[in-house]
């Protein structure tokens, strides 16, 4: 853990560093973002750390941009930026075991009652990885077995998640449905019954829960192969109502793990299936689905989560049960971005209710979300990856990904200014000359060009920055100097007075020439909107272009909501 001066040290120069990014204004949440990420041991003194950042920040806040960068290189110039709790560029990937170039197949298998969300980047990204290095191929196989009633297929899925892979450039060699599929593995499960291994169970579903966590077999457990026959066939021939019967596989009912004593096999279900209606009624249960498909789809190797080992356990007891060699499985543990509350239920039912405007709103971290803000899936994938595979669980803040989409897009994203919550301001006494300006489209990248921006003599600045500086010389970005009146705006307009040009050390506000200026709606990513004004080149730009808002950050000019009516609808991105 640093001590306190180091810790004021590094507080400084991140302070600085955000400074500089973002034009000379800091913002106290990117900077405690990047703290914690790159020093997860910070995060119990996180109040302490939050503290010496809003006093760096206000420290900061009317030092001239060349200043702020003189005081960066006085500290040495920008700190290398490390990926967060425990990744490092580039993670680590062993070897697949036996794996041969162009012979290996692998799968993913989402449930279609959700699209694919920031939770599946590791789904996607790591058999794209494997995929590539091994020049393989990707199955996609929709899990659409059953469900429950609370847990349901559901039709819009299929064709949104296939969506959702071309997203992401990750785009399956081949389309798999388990329900397609269901009547080959009963002939599996005939085979697990006629070696004795399996039974029908007649238990109520809360007895059978309570033997198992006792240890305390079924009275059914002694059917002999050809009373469980007998009896299976009957589950296929309707014999059986939804939830009267189930075909368990017979494990050690003294394993230490109580879910793995006697699991479930197949189950009754008179769900209405949005692919097969009620066509099909005895289901299996996903493990035993799997240790069908995987082999008869021909995978050669698993990719999941670490936290579907029993899946593991069960695949491999059937394999072996039956004699047959099945493929390795290889693991990641849980990656986690802190403030992405992903939680595919309350999506959906928000989507449906209208309080979400849909599957790529902001506040669903879904992969459509993401792309709406402006971040890339090359970042998402660069983010991913860096943490390898990893077993470890990893808590990161979404600053680490969104450094990446920064040094993906800011080299080549234009400048606009933008004021939220606008107050009108005219100034006496405005040079005549100073109609139009000729600023930067970028302020490190002359290669991007120049635009004409409409200046005064009536501007419009934010009513945030007009009652900080009451009575105040303040200068215009860029532009002139003036004196602010000595009373706080109580409406929309106020006067201020011209006083000079010369580039001197006062607070600078941001500005947009009242004349031409284009109404905004922004999206935020909590889902809130916020009207503001930007300056009139913001009113050309096409559908999905990215600008960066001076001094608020990333922006996407909406792909939907823009007929060329105002006003202009753009969705944050990040600082």
């Amino acid at each position: 853990m640093p001590d306190a001066a180091s810790l004021d040290d590094r507080v400084r120069r991140a302070a600085l560093e955000n400074a500089v990014d973002h034009e000379g204004v800091a913002h106290v949440s990117a900077v405690m973002a990047r703290l914690l990420a790159t020093d997860p041991s910070l995060r119990p003194r996180a109040e302490e750390v939050r503290g010496l950042v809003s006093a760096a920040v206000a420290e900061l806040r009317d030092v001239p941009l060349p200043e702020l960068e003189d005081r960066l290189d006085a500290l040495g110039g920008r700190s290398a930026r490390r990926a967060a709790s425990g990744g490092t560029a580039g993670g680590e990937f062993p070897d697949l075991p036996g794996a041969r170039d162009g012979a290996v197949v692998l799968r993913m298998a989402p449930f279609p009652n959700g699209v694919l969300h920031i939770g599946h980047g590791r789904l996607l990204f790591v058999h794209q990885h494997y995929r590539e290095r091994y020049h393989g191929r990707i199955l996609l196989v929709f899990d659409d077995t059953a469900g429950s009633e609370e847990k349901r297929a559901e039709p819009e899925f299929f064709q949104l998640i296939q969506e959702d892979c071309e997203l992401a450039g990750v785009r399956p060699d081949a389309v798999f449905y388990k329900s397609d599929r269901i009547a080959n593995h009963y002939p599996w499960a005939r085979r697990v019954i006629d070696r004795g291994a399996a039974y029908v169970c007649t238990c109520p579903a809360e007895t059978l829960r309570e033997n198992r966590a006792r240890g305390i077999a079924c009275a059914e457990r002694t059917q002999g192969p050809g009373e469980a026959a007998d009896a299976w066939q009957r589950m296929l021939d309707g014999g059986f109502a939804a939830g009267e019967a189930v075909l368990r596989l017979k494990t050690d009912m003294a394993d230490p793990d109580p879910a793995f004593r006697d699991r479930v096999l197949f189950r009754i279900s008179d769900v209405d299936h949005p692919r097969v209606g009620r066509r099909i009624r005895v289901w299996p249960m996903l493990e035993f689905s799997w240790a069908v498909d995987d082999i008869e789809l021909g995978v050669t190797h698993v990719l999941r989560g670490k936290e579907l080992v029993i899946e593991d356990r069960m695949q491999q007891f059937i394999w072996t049960l039956l004699g047959i060699s099945g493929p390795p499985f290889l693991h990641w543990g849980l990656l986690r971005v802190r403030e992405a509350k992903v939680a595919k239920s309350k999506t959906n039912l928000e989507v449906r209710r209208g309080i979400y405007d849909g599957w790529d709103d902001p506040r669903t971290w879904s992969l459509r979300s993401l792309d709406r803000r402006g971040i890339s899936m090359a970042a998402l994938r660069t983010f991913i990856l860096s943490f390898g595979m990893s077993l470890s669980d990893i808590d990161v803040a979404a600053e680490t990904l969104y450094a990446e989409n920064r040094k993906a897009i800011d080299s080549t994203t234009v400048r606009r200014a933008f004021v939220p919550d606008p107050v009108r301001v005219e100034v006496d006494g405005y040079p005549a000359d100073l109609g139009t300006v000729e600023l930067p489209n970028h302020p490190d990248r002359p290669a991007l060009g120049t635009r004409e921006v409409r200046a005064g003599p009536a501007f419009y600045l934010p009513r945030r920055d007009l009652l900080q500086h009451v009575g105040e010389e303040i200068r215009l970005k860029d532009l002139v100097n003036v004196r602010l009146p000595a009373a706080a705006p109580d409406g929309d307009r106020l006067r201020a007075e011209f006083t000079s040009r010369e580039n001197r050390r006062l607070p600078r506000l941001q500005w947009v020439g009242a004349d031409g200026a284009v109404p905004v709606d922004l999206l935020g990513i909590d889902g809130a909107h916020a009207s503001g004004v930007a300056e009139a080149a913001l009113g050309s730009a096409p559908p999905r272009d990215i600008v960066q808002f001076e001094r608020v950050g990333f922006v996407r000019v909406d792909g939907r909501g823009n007929a060329g009516t105002p006003p202009v609808r753009v969705v944050f991105g990040h600082p």
